[in-house]
């Protein structure tokens, strides 16, 4: 699904990541992003290999077969952060061995789970999940050492040291599809910043839904898409910053 990488990697662009390179497995995958040619196109393996990557985000798009678990491998063996989403966690979740790599790494790493992805890493049904949101969300971060955002309504953040937060942006306008790729995008390009994965992660998950929010004012609640909540996070952002 090229155009969950795509999202992703726009998202990081615009959002202040400045040089971002996209790694594709799709054998049909194009050698240019039209829309947004400062990108740079590889192919997913040629990508892992560059050197003096901040920060990778993985798992938007990339299906679960064999090549899609053996670049996960090699993602979680480089010393970057990591920010992992949709079938990198989905992966992780069918993999012990690649779940004990990623305890064992050095570098700061973010899962970014919707209900579904978290009841399967955690071994457990959705409802369980839903119906004590906090402790599911404590439990990952605790059971994977990483800082977590459980998606949903009113997202959870667990930092890597212990602390929980719970953003109060957002609306349900943003349930379409897309936007936990651009959140991801997002996240990679505050750690590639040098903001802390925690920090990282706390800003964007707030950002992303201001931006949805900033959207809905326009009346634009109905039809919003992922592309919109992008633009908008970056216009947003450099409003902050004044």
């Amino acid at each position: 699904m090229i155009g969950a990488a795509l999202l992703a990697s726009r998202a990081a662009l615009k959002l202040g990541a400045g040089c971002v390179h996209v790694g594709l497995l799709a054998e049909s995958a194009p050698g240019v992003d039209l829309l947004q040619p400062e990108l740079m196109l590889h192919t997913a393996s040629n990508a892992l290999q560059l050197a003096d990557v901040d920060v990778f985000a993985i798992g938007c798009g990339l299906g679960r077969d064999i090549a899609a678990q053996n670049l996960l491998q090699d993602a979680l063996n480089r010393d970057a952060a990591l920010v992992l989403d949709a079938d990198a966690l989905n992966i992780l979740a069918e993999r012990p061995d690649l779940r004990i790599l990623l305890l064992s790494r050095n570098k700061p790493s973010v899962l970014t789970p919707h209900p579904g992805e978290a009841a399967r890493l955690l071994d457990c049904r959705i409802d369980k999940v839903q119906a004590d949101r906090i402790a599911a969300v404590r439990e990952l971060a605790h059971k994977f050492a990483c800082s977590v955002v459980l998606k949903g309504a009113s997202s959870l953040c667990a930092t890597r040291d212990g602390r929980l937060f719970i953003n109060l942006t957002g609306n349900p306008g943003m349930s379409s599809p897309g936007m936990g790729d651009v959140l991801t995008g997002m996240i990679a390009a505050f750690i590639a910043q040098g903001l802390s994965a925690d920090e990282a992660l706390l800003l964007a998950v707030h950002l992303h839904g201001a931006a949805g929010d900033a959207l809905a004012e326009q009346n634009a609640g109905v039809g919003m898409t992922a592309t919109e909540v992008a633009d908008w996070a970056r216009y947003l952002l450099n409003q902050w910053r004044k």
